[in-house]
C-alpha cells in the first residue's frame, strides 16, 4: 500500500500531476486541508536538473531497485528549499518501507516537513506517515506530536488517527489523556471497531475507575456479542465492583453461549452461584467444566465440589467427594469431613470408619475428631466406644464441659442396656 501510494505522488511531483491524472480523476480528489476559507495554492514541481534525478531515481524504483533509486537520491544536493524538502521524503518513504530503517527514515521525513514548503496533500501525508514510524520505532511522545500536527494542518478528522493517538497516548503513560480521542473514533468510525473501546477501557481499569471500566466493558458487550472474552471480561468487572447479580448473569449468558474454555472463567461461575444461595449449581457447574476438559480435576476442585454439594445439603454426596479427596492425598482433614457429613447423614458406622482414619492419619486438634466419634458410636449403639471417646475428648479445654454432660448420659444408655462400662 505505501508503495502504490508513494509511486503515484512521485510521477506526480516529477511529472506534474495533469501528465497522471485526467482532469475528472483531478476534480475527484479530495482536497488536502478541509479547514475553514482554505484555498488551494498553486502545485510547485522540482526544478528541471534535480527532476531528472529524481526522474531516473524513481525509474530504478518502479523496477523494484531500491538500492539503487537510494543512492542516485542520496547523490542529489539541491539548493532550492522545495527541492530539498521533496528529495528527503522521497528518500525517507523508500526507506520506510525497509525493514530496520524506520529511525533513518523518520530523520529524512522530519527534514522535509520542518519549513512547510512541500504541497499541501505531500505535507498531510507526511505529518501522518511520520506518526505512524514514531509508533514503530516507539517514539510516543513524537506520534502524539505529530498526529495532532497532522489534523492541525489538516482540519481532518480519521477514526484510524484517533484509535493511533490514543494508543500513543497509552504508550507514553498518559492514561488520563486516552479518553477524547477514543471517543472521538468510536463516534467516527463508520462499522463498530472494537480497539478504541479496549484502549478506552484499558485507561480506565489502571487508573482504577471501576465503575467507568464497567460502562465500557457493557457497551463492547453490546457492539461485538460474538466475542467471547467480552463477555467474561465484563462479569470480572463486576466482581470488582461488587455487582454480584450482574457478574452471576453475565457468567449465565457467556456459558449458555459456549463462551467459557478458561479455568478461571468456570470457577467464577461455580462460587458465584453458591455466593448467590445456588450452591447445588455450582456444584454441578464445576463436575460440568471437569468433564468438558475446561478444569482438571484434583483432590482440592474434588473437595470443592464436595464443599458446594454440602452448602446444598446433598450430605452423602458430599461425603462421597470428601472420601475420594482423601483418597487421593490422604489428608485427615478430607476424612474428617466426611465423617462429619456421613454422621449428619445419619450413617453411623460410616461416621466411624472415616474419623478413625483421620486419627490414624494425624489430623490436628484431635479431641475434636473424638468428640464426634462419641456421638457416632453412641447412635450407633456402641457404647463402651462411645464411652472411651468421650474420655479423649475431655481432654481439650473447650470441650469439656459438653463431654462432661454426655458421659452419665452414656453411662445411662449402656446400662439399659444391660452394657457394663
Amino acid at each position: 500500500m505505501m508503495k502504490r501510494t508513494f509511486k503515484m505522488s512521485a510521477v506526480a511531483l516529477v511529472l506534474g500531476a495533469s501528465a497522471v491524472l485526467s482532469a475528472p480523476a483531478a476534480l475527484a480528489q479530495t482536497s488536502p486541508v478541509a479547514c475553514p476559507g482554505y484555498e488551494k495554492g498553486k502545485t510547485t514541481l522540482v526544478g528541471e536538473r534535480t527532476g531528472k534525478k529524481v526522474q531516473k531515481a524513481f525509474e530504478f524504483y518502479n523496477e523494484d531497485l531500491v538500492d539503487e533509486a537510494l543512492n542516485v537520491l542520496y547523490e542529489i544536493d539541491p539548493s532550492d528549499d522545495f527541492d530539498k524538502a521533496y528529495v528527503n521524503r522521497f528518500i525517507g518513504n523508500l526507506l520506510a518501507a525497509q525493514e530496520g530503517q524506520g529511525g533513518k527514515a523518520y530523520n529524512y521525513l522530519v527534514d522535509s516537513v520542518k519549513n512547510k514548503v512541500l504541497n499541501d496533500l505531500e505535507h498531510a501525508q507526511t505529518l501522518k506517515l511520520l506518526g505512524d514510524l514514531s509508533m514503530q520505532e516507539e517514539k510516543y511522545n513524537d506520534a502524539v506530536k505529530w498526529y495532532n500536527s497532522w489534523m492541525d494542518f489538516t482540519c481532518k478528522e480519521d477514526p484510524d488517527v484517533y484509535t493511533r493517538l490514543t494508543q500513543a497516548y497509552y504508550e507514553s503513560k498518559q492514561l488520563d489523556k486516552m479518553i477524547e480521542p477514543a471517543d472521538r473514533a468510536i463516534a467516527l468510525y463508520e462499522e463498530p471497531n472494537k480497539n478504541p473501546y479496549v484502549l478506552k477501557l484499558t485507561s480506565y481499569y489502571e487508573r482504577k475507575m471501576y465503575n467507568e471500566t464497567v460502562l465500557v466493558a457493557e457497551e463492547l458487550v453490546r457492539k461485538f456479542p460474538e466475542e467471547p472474552r467480552w463477555w467474561s471480561q465484563l462479569g470480572m468487572f463486576y466482581l470488582q465492583v461488587e455487582k454480584y447479580d450482574k457478574a452471576l448473569s453475565a457468567f449465565e449468558l457467556a456459558d449458555m453461549q459456549g463462551f467459557l474454555k478458561k479455568e478461571s472463567e468456570a470457577k467464577a461461575l461455580a462460587q458465584l452461584y453458591q455466593s448467590n444461595g445456588m450452591p447445588y449449581r455450582g456444584a454441578k457447574t464445576l463436575e460440568k467444566f471437569i468433564k468438558a476438559g475446561v478444569l482438571k480435576e484434583d483432590a482440592d476442585l474434588t473437595a470443592s465440589i464436595a464443599n458446594a454439594y454440602h452448602a446444598a445439603k446433598e450430605f452423602k454426596t458430599a461425603a462421597k467427594l470428601y472420601a475420594k479427596a482423601a483418597a487421593q492425598t490422604s489428608d485427615p482433614e478430607y476424612y474428617r469431613k466426611q465423617g462429619t457429613l456421613l454422621l449428619i447423614a445419619e450413617d453411623y458406622k460410616g461416621a466411624v470408619k472415616a474419623l478413625e482414619n483421620a486419627l490414624e492419619r494425624g489430623i490436628e486438634n484431635p479431641e475434636k475428631v473424638h468428640f464426634t466419634l462419641m456421638e457416632a458410636n453412641f447412635y450407633a449403639g456402641d457404647y463402651r466406644a462411645a464411652f472411651k471417646h468421650v474420655q479423649e475428648a475431655k481432654k481439650d479445654r473447650s470441650l469439656r464441659r459438653n463431654a462432661a454432660a454426655w458421659e452419665p448420659y452414656i453411662k445411662e444408655k449402656a446400662k439399659n442396656r444391660g452394657i457394663n462400662i
